[in-house]
């Protein structure tokens, strides 16, 4: 790809910065991780310390997410040397640095490292070859030349995304793995692996492999996987359980029987956890771990602060009983690829009893849709989300119910938004909020959702989804050069005035939308890609 591509006439903040697994071994406990400063050029390293180093404003700029250059030509121009040195030549100054990053000064540079790790000879780094070094990756990337500039370019901050969040083996992750981000959440997600898998499987298949077998590294002997998950720690709850789909996608754009030999038994036994595990009343439906959290009553669902959750009580989950029983349908396909015809019958079983139990207690026909069902109360949720399309991507709906669910998207009362899927429908208002999950588009939700109107070959409503998902990742990207955690379902408020958790605070990351998510950047190149490529 041609890195013009990522050039641009402004600054934008809040890019990510790092240094990429590709590139070499990297060091879960002591990156140096930054990001693009906000408001004026410059970089704030954000670990293992703060620091904040300003540029004198020379513009245009070319930043990939671990390299950078600014002016024309360029008179500062930047990039990791290694997982704990960022080496800068040209005017800059330090603002303010903590006790936790050295920095090293040498005629026109300036060698930014982890205290604990800092090396000043780096400074002597021939700046040319590692510049060359860092972007050769992205160099050798296809970007269509059938996709609009737009898309070239949202395509190009989409590989560069997704080649700062590698991370290579240690500790108990054993094989290469990837970060939502770098900075706040640097650790490996669970289900965010998953979307991450998807789309790297169009541009490095073992890359891909890797992904999901990192996950798998740290399973416990239980079967339980957690949903944070670290070199040396894990966190005491799991995540949507999508293991053996992401697998499947995989298998068939690279088929590799040995691998899914390898990879069955654990997905069999984290299977067999959820089931074991998160059925509280023994009806046969699952519900997720609640927490006390308000929040994120249930970031064991990913839906953090979803409405769903606002009482506290166990529910029967349309999502989390739709993504088992599309397990239970995968691992039936991987037990007869491995010839293992006995176990395929039994995950089969298990992915019709599922199905059942799902259209019998989750579907509701006053609102012809999914809802969840308040095993505490023995009542029906009255909180339409999202989730509620999920049954389509197991089979679960009858082709009736489908059509009744393909309607919605057509209906500005619940789901037909400027950009589909809201989190929360229209009709809930308040339960509405311009904040995650209780109201924003999300793009692993439209994925999914997409996948399954595709299953009952709903194909107008699937395109709908990606199409218009896809603009506004593209819009936004154009805007700040960035690709955000989640959109605004009304297309009214630009991602970063979204509020997160209760508030937008750009002092607290956690209470902002993230910049530079992983699975936006995964999710755009493989729905970008698989429209790109040859039928």
């Amino acid at each position: 790809m041609n890195l013009d591509l990522l050039r641009r006439n402004d600054w934008c903040g809040g890019q990510l910065l790092a240094f990429s697994g590709l590139d070499g071994p990297t060091d879960f406990d002591h990156n140096l991780v930054g990001r693009t400063a906000f408001g004026s050029p410059g970089i704030d390293i954000k670990l293992p310390g703060p620091c904040r180093i300003a540029f004198i404003n020379k513009q245009p700029s070319l930043v990939t997410n671990d390299s950078f250059e600014l002016g024309t030509p360029p008179v500062l121009r930047g990039a990791f040397v290694d997982t704990h040195h960022l080496l800068i030549e040209g005017q800059c100054e330090i603002a303010r640095h903590s006790e936790q990053v050295k920095t090293t000064s040498r005629n026109s540079r300036l060698l930014v490292g982890s205290a604990s790790h800092s090396d000043a000879a780096k400074i002597d780094t021939d700046l040319d070859a590692t510049l060359d070094a860092r972007r050769r990756w992205l160099e050798q990337q296809n970007v269509p030349a059938t996709l609009s500039p737009k898309a070239q370019a949202t395509l190009a901050k989409a590989f560069s995304v997704m080649k700062c969040q590698v991370c290579t083996a240690q500790g108990n992750i054993r094989h290469r793995w990837t970060t939502p981000a770098r900075w706040p959440c640097k650790a490996m997600w669970l289900w965010d692996s998953i979307f991450h898998a998807i789309g790297w499987r169009h541009i490095d298949i073992s890359m891909a492999r890797d992904l999901l077998s990192a996950v798998l590294d740290t399973q416990y002997e239980t079967g339980f996987i957690a949903h944070a998950l670290q070199p040396n720690k894990t966190s005491h709850i799991t995540q949507p359980p999508l293991l053996a789909f992401a697998a499947r996608q995989v298998y068939e754009a690279g088929p590799n029987r040995d691998w899914i030999g390898q990879i069955y038994p654990k997905l069999c036994a984290y299977v067999s956890w959820d089931l074991a595990n998160r059925d509280s009343d023994g009806a046969g439906l699952v519900e997720w771990f609640i927490e006390g959290e308000i929040h994120c009553r249930s970031g064991e669902s990913g839906m953090d602060n979803s409405p769903r959750f606002d009482a506290a009580t166990q529910l029967d989950a349309t999502d989390f009983n739709s993504y088992l029983a599309l397990e239970c349908q995968t691992l039936a396909h991987f037990a007869t690829v491995l010839g293992r015809n006995h176990e395929a019958q039994r995950w089969l079983d298990q992915h019709h009893s599922l199905c059942q139990l799902i259209d019998q207690r989750l579907w509701s026909d006053k609102y012809k849709f999914y809802v969840d069902y308040d095993v505490d109360r023995n009542a029906s949720s009255d909180v339409l989300a999202g989730a509620g399309f999920l049954p389509l991507i197991c089979g679960a709906a009858s082709p009736q119910q489908a059509q009744h669910l393909a309607a919605h998207m057509d209906n500005t009362q619940t789901f037909a938004t400027a950009i589909p899927i809201p989190s929360v429908a229209a009709i809930n208002p308040s339960h509405y909020a311009k904040d995650m999950w209780r109201g924003p588009t999300w793009a692993p939700l439209n994925w999914l959702v997409s996948f399954g109107f595709d299953r009952y070959g709903l194909h107008r409503q699937a395109d709908d989804i990606r199409q218009k998902t896809i603009h506004e990742i593209e819009r936004t990207c154009a805007k700040y050069n960035a690709m955000f955690e989640f959109f605004d379902d009304r297309g009214k408020v630009d991602p970063p005035a979204l509020l997160r958790k209760g508030s937008c605070d750009p002092s607290n990351p956690y209470h902002q939308v993230f910049f530079d998510l992983g699975w936006t950047a995964t999710i755009y190149a493989d729905w970008v890609l698989t429209n790109a490529s040859p039928k």
